[in-house]
């Protein structure tokens, strides 16, 4: 059947919402997972999510769903999702695993819950070339890496003070997609990363050592690029 030329660009920015809207599925299963402490599945329902949320905004600017389906607000939508899928899921896991034991477990999960509910309401969280003013709330890429690593308890917790923290500094970090400054380098990067998170979860997160230097060196670099970027002036203002 064809589609009348005059709903055509409506019908695709409202499947443009129906995919985002699967995010919510995705974070339900790996609710579900992680309920039955089956960390890889809930890490690979995870990264399912973490796929669809890199994809759906460049579609979403593509199609133009702000005029041709605004009856939904896909920011709104996007933000729902992602504080589940990104800070609420990987904060109840790192409760239930016990890598955090006692009062550090219980003072984790309120800082990262708190903080990023805040910094998710934030007005100025992204900069003038694309960039998340302050550490974005990507607690679900930090605890898989922790998950991978299994680090001193003080060490992670340590970690999430200093990322909470972070979130309302004026230190920039890097969209992998948005931020023009070096995509060609970031871009990769964060495909590889996503790559040996998977590889990670397949493993049911037994990690080699390898895996673990490359999964913590892409790691280092998302988070730091854009920091490195703030000291090292572009080309364009040299």
């Amino acid at each position: 059947m064809n589609i009348p030329m005059t709903n055509a660009p409506i019908l695709r920015a409202l499947s443009v919402h129906l995919l985002t809207a699967t995010g919510a599925v995705f974070a339900l299963l790996a609710i579900l997972a992680a309920a039955d402490e089956n960390w890889p599945r809930m890490y690979l329902w995870l990264l399912v999510a973490f796929a669809v949320d890199g994809i759906d905004g460049p579609l979403a600017r593509h199609y133009d769903v702000q005029i041709n389906a605004p009856r939904f607000d896909g920011q709104l939508l996007d933000l729902i999702i992602d504080y589940l899928t990104y800070v609420f899921i990987p904060a109840c896991a790192l409760y239930w695993s016990g890598l955090l034991p006692g009062w550090t477990g219980w003072g984790a999960i309120i800082i990262i819950s708190f903080a990023s509910a805040m910094y998710f309401a934030d007005t100025r969280m992204k900069t003038e070339d694309k960039s998340f003013q302050g550490f974005p709330g990507c607690w679900n890429m930090v605890i898989l890496v922790i998950f991978a690593i299994s680090p001193p308890p003080m060490v992670t917790l340590i970690i999430v003070l200093v990322l909470a923290v972070a979130m309302f500094l004026p230190l920039r970090f890097v969209h992998p997609v948005r931020t023009k400054r070096w995509r060609n380098i970031t871009l990769p990067v964060a495909l590889i990363w996503t790559v040996l998170a998977i590889w990670a979860a397949l493993l049911d997160l037994n990690t080699p050592n390898l895996l673990q230097i490359a999964l913590l060196a892409t790691s280092i670099y998302l988070l730091g690029a854009g920091a490195v970027q703030q000291i090292v002036p572009s080309r364009a203002t040299a």
